[in-house]
């Protein structure tokens, strides 16, 4: 092995030491990544500065750089073995670099736009339809609850109603306003 990396011009050892090494880091990223010893136990490199603003668009990371220069040094080498010359080697290793930070940085924002915060907006409940689950009282006489669904999962929320007549367990309700403090306000459905 040593008389093979001796028998290279400077330039392909240049190019195998930058392999090597970036190759080596890119492993023990992805094998940390994979048993959880991301960022957090190492000390967060790709966090951004302002942490509310959330993910933007991170072009220069940790890991991008170690995939610019892992990319970067097999387009090189493979460069290399095609027989291109030294300038045409350095123009494919450099875009195809390049190229693997910019696909890494979209496919993190992109990602990071997956998440949603979980907080439920009572809002989201006006003009739904439900059920009552526990009687309401007639002219907000007595809170009550009912089974609305909102934000894509069934839940069981406070409600008054205006309505002439109590509201029993099965009836079907509209929500038509949602109170201040998250309670809502329902009637009949016609």
């Amino acid at each position: 092995m040593i008389e093979w990396f001796q028998e290279l011009t400077s330039f392909q050892k240049t190019y195998w030491i930058i392999t090597g090494i970036s190759t080596l880091i890119f492993l023990f990223v992805l094998i940390g990544t994979f048993v959880g010893a991301d960022a957090d136990d190492i000390g967060d490199v790709d966090a951004e500065m302002d942490a509310d603003t959330g993910a933007g668009f991170q072009f220069f990371t940790l890991k991008n750089l170690v995939a610019f220069f892992t990319i970067f040094g097999w387009s090189g080498i493979a460069s290399i073995d095609a027989g291109n010359s030294k300038s045409i080697t350095l123009i494919i290793s450099l875009i195809c670099g390049l190229a693997m930070m910019f696909v890494m940085a979209a496919m993190f924002y992109y990602i990071s736009k997956l998440t949603s915060s979980g907080t439920l907006k009572m809002q989201n409940a006006l003009n739904s339809i439900g059920e009552v689950y526990l009687t309401i009282g007639a002219k907000r006489s007595k809170m009550g609850k009912v089974q609305v669904k909102v934000q894509g999962a069934l839940r069981e929320l406070d409600a008054l109603t205006d309505n002439e007549t109590d509201l029993t367990q099965g009836n079907i309700i509209n929500v038509i306003e949602v109170t201040n403090n998250g309670i809502l306000i329902v009637e009949p459905q016609k």
